[in-house]
């Protein structure tokens, strides 16, 4: 099962802005989020955490 996570979500693992996260996608360097609503888009907790272990 896939989890997805809530931009809310995003903010408080990384400790990035919102901001910050949609520059980061617009640059290429963080992971792209999925639509699920006209409305609302999720982040694919696996590419996530793939993304955070990159890091190090």
């Amino acid at each position: 099962m896939i989890k997805l996570l809530k931009i809310s979500q995003l903010v408080e693992i990384t400790g990035l802005s919102k901001a910050t996260i949609y520059r980061r996608i617009s640059n290429g360097e963080f992971p792209s989020q999925v639509r699920l609503s006209a409305r609302r888009v999720g982040w694919k907790q696996s590419e996530i955490e793939d993304w955070l272990d990159s890091l190090s």
